[in-house]
């Protein structure tokens, strides 16, 4: 599903060059869910953005569902995003100009999405934002605009789901909300989940966790969760209420 091979990052920083990420190999299979933790500066937020090919490598190769990534033109990465990764920032990047429903519609018209529209709205509903979609993101409040975002993300029904501190600026109950999503469409679509986080406790929940430090992984861990996760524990921990399912999309001629 993923793999990258001898990948590092090294940037100029004045009159030196500052390496970012140190020449790592990683396999991360389909469906699984790993957690990438470490100190703020370790490198999980540039391996994430590498792995989007929304950066490149100053060397090595990554592969992601077959196909070389580091070889694609801006073109063809922008298109392989489109129809593959889904991206959820910490600080959610909508377009201000742009109201919660078409920030979800755009992308799903520039990708050609059958019945974009009734997409568009579904994931709106799904995110428990039925009656907020008309707002634009500087009259929501953060866990909303999130919840756009990851529906956002969710709309090309992506098989690699990256997310970059997406519970950092939430309360604990939106980020529990947020956190959910992400996991549902791990759990229940068979999706794979890469995910950045401070929160060791929400790592602890992943089937994997993988730890940096100073641009090198210092451990790779399976948890003994994998393919043992529980709803009922999850809630229990995170103290939801509620349960959230975001729809499928419709195949092309379906009734």
């Amino acid at each position: 599903m993923i793999r990258l091979t001898n990948v590092s990052k090294t940037v100029q920083s004045g009159s030196e060059q500052l390496t970012i990420l140190h020449a790592l190999d990683l396999h991360i299979p389909t469906g699984q869910f790993v957690a990438v933790v470490g100190p703020s500066g370790s490198g999980k937020s540039t391996l994430l953005g590498l792995i989007a090919g929304l950066d490149s490598p100053t060397s090595g190769e990554i592969v992601l569902n077959g196909q070389n990534i580091t070889r694609m033109g801006e073109d063809q990465l922008a298109e392989f995003r489109g129809q593959y990764v889904g991206f959820v920032f910490q600080s959610f990047h909508l377009i201000p100009s742009l109201t919660a429903y078409e920030n979800i519609l755009v992308p799903l018209e520039i990708m050609g999405f059958p019945r974009a529209v009734k997409r568009a709205q579904s994931l709106l509903d799904e995110v428990g934002l039925h009656d907020r979609g008309h707002h634009y993101p500087s009259q929501l409040s953060g866990g909303e605009r999130q919840r756009v975002a990851i529906a956002r993300a969710f709309a090309n029904e992506p098989q690699l789901l990256l997310a970059d501190e997406p519970t950092g600026n939430l309360d604990s109950k939106n980020g529990a909300h947020i956190f959910e999503l992400l996991l549902n469409l791990n759990h229940e679509r068979g999706a794979t989940l890469l995910l950045v986080t401070h929160d060791h406790q929400l790592a602890g929940l992943a089937d994997r966790k993988i730890s940096l430090s100073d641009g090198r992984i210092v451990s790779d861990e399976l948890s003994g969760r994998a393919g043992e996760w529980e709803r009922g524990r999850f809630e229990n921990l995170l103290s939801l209420s509620h349960s959230t399912t975001l729809p499928l999309p419709e195949k092309e001629g379906a009734q």
